[in-house]
């Protein structure tokens, strides 16, 4: 993941929906398909999602600028940092599960605050500190016997780690509160030092330090200012928490309830009593990223740096399709995860049109933008990140749903492992393929892989909510209540 949402409501209701058009014979078609698209619209998401999708618009940008700084240096230099990205971002996804617990806890107060967040936020971030510092050691030992970029600079993430934690954490308390601009700010921050980190570093490499390592150069760059980022948002939740803590207490007291010392008086949830829910995230989140990211080990263990330079560079052209879609996931998490499951099922549902609608109209529009920008802004070596691209297309559209479906599985109903199992699947098919196809047909065959992986395991994950959901198949293009 990975931000965002709205000023909860005091209690969100059931989302409406247009009609759907059922079928009246003789109906023109232009009126029936007016008709669906109000459907995948809800009023919700032009206040929503808009501040989160122009924040996803500035990151996207901020990291297509340093897409081309990094890979301008070479594709060797651009290949070490996609496989350095990769690591960091599984340490990221392995603890994950501290900020979704906390979002968790936040979100099933229905928009009606009833809890004190300090506490929570304190012990959760107190936790990924402790867990940073032991996964630098890992880091460090892993960094003292490699040979090979990346993995021998693994170092400089270790100096990084008990900070780089704190990002994921803290910005679960906004994520179940539904506010966005805090993590939209947050996200924003983070590319913007970076890019800055690095555009002295491709000065420094140019002029005054010529011997200086240009991977090494860029690798500080980007752990200081995701580290730096991670600081100040640490701090600025805490105040935040401790702000809303102290508004509560204030309403409480201003209505004369009692209910103000059952609130105060009794201990804070602690994170240490779910820690199989916690884990359970973080796992599910590693095997989400391995099944990203892992086609770009298979690339660098049959082809070397260079090839995956220039695959990375389509993967990461590729997931711009989830740009809508995570903003629009993001945006309807804190309802996604209403204790009443059919406010759940039903946003659920209208996120899934949004993401897949969006992503199948924006991809050839994608496809051909890149065909004739990638060569010439990054330079012809890059003409052979255009076919893997093309590849990887069609599953990444088809897969924008599983952000939403996750969702669900994680928010609504508790139960992380589901998304854990549909991301599995979809390794299982991708990696299994890859290795047969890889050898053979290079980053092409990885793209075609990881789409096959996508493709077949977004069928099986819809089947799955709809299990729990109580809905039919027709749920996605019908009225919820006509389904």
């Amino acid at each position: 993941m990975s931000s965002v949402r709205p000023e909860p409501a005091a209690e969100p209701a059931a989302p409406s929906v247009p009609d759907n058009a059922r079928g009246v014979a003789g109906r023109a078609w232009p009126q029936r398909l007016s008709r669906w698209l109000a459907a995948c619209l809800p009023a919700w998401l032009p206040v929503a999602a808009l501040g989160n999708l122009v924040a996803k618009l500035l990151i996207v940008a901020l990291g297509l600028a340093i897409t081309v700084v990094v890979a301008r240096q070479g594709p060797k230099v651009q290949g070490a940092f996609a496989l350095f990205v990769a690591v960091e971002s599984g340490l990221l996804t392995l603890f994950s599960g501290l900020g979704l617990w906390l979002a968790r806890q936040m979100s099933q107060q229905g928009g009606r605050p009833s809890v004190r967040a300090l506490p929570m936020l304190r012990g959760v971030l107190r936790a990924a500190v402790a867990l940073g510092l032991l996964a630098a050691a890992g880091l460090l030992a892993m960094s003292w016997g490699a040979q090979a970029m990346p993995y021998s600079q693994l170092w400089l993430l270790a100096l990084g780690a008990p900070f780089l934690l704190l990002v994921p954490t803290a910005t679960g308390l906004w994520l179940g509160e539904g506010r966005m601009w805090p993590i939209n700010l947050a996200q924003v921050a983070a590319p913007a030092v970076v890019l800055a980190g690095l555009l002295g570093a491709w000065w420094l490499t140019q002029g005054a330090v010529r011997s200086a390592p240009v991977v090494l150069m860029v690798l500080t760059a980007w752990v200081s200012g995701k580290a730096l980022v991670a600081v100040l948002t640490a701090i600025y939740a805490l105040r935040h928490a401790a702000r809303r803590d102290e508004a509560l207490e204030v309403a409480l007291d201003e209505e004369g309830r009692p209910s103000r010392l059952e609130v105060f008086a009794q201990p804070a949830a602690r994170w240490q009593a779910q820690w199989p829910f916690i884990a359970t995230i973080g796992v599910t989140n590693v095997v989400s990223l391995l099944n990203y990211r892992a086609s770009l080990f298979l690339v660098e263990r049959f082809h070397g740096l260079g090839a995956v330079g220039t695959y990375s560079v389509a993967v990461t052209v590729a997931e711009l399709l989830w740009l809508l879609s995570s903003s629009v996931t993001v945006s309807a998490y804190a309802r996604i995860g209403h204790p009443d499951a059919r406010v759940a099922a039903a946003m659920t549902v209208q996120a899934v049109r949004i993401n897949v609608l969006a992503t199948l109209l924006a991809a050839p529009v994608l496809l051909a933008g890149a065909w004739w920008a990638l060569p010439w802004v990054l330079g012809a070596a890059y003409q052979a990140s255009l076919l893997p691209l093309a590849a990887l297309l069609p599953g990444v559209a088809g897969y924008a749903a599983a952000s939403s479906l996750s969702a669900f599985y994680t928010n609504h109903l508790g139960r992380p492992q589901l998304s854990g199992a549909i991301a599995g699947l979809s390794l299982a098919i991708s990696f299994g393929l890859g290795c047969w196809l890889v050898p053979r047909w290079g980053a092409l065959g990885a793209g075609v892989s990881s789409s096959a992986g996508y493709l077949g395991a977004i069928v099986v994950a819809y089947g799955v909510f709809l299990k729990h959901a109580g809905l039919p198949v027709r749920a996605l293009w019908t009225r919820a209540g006509q389904a």
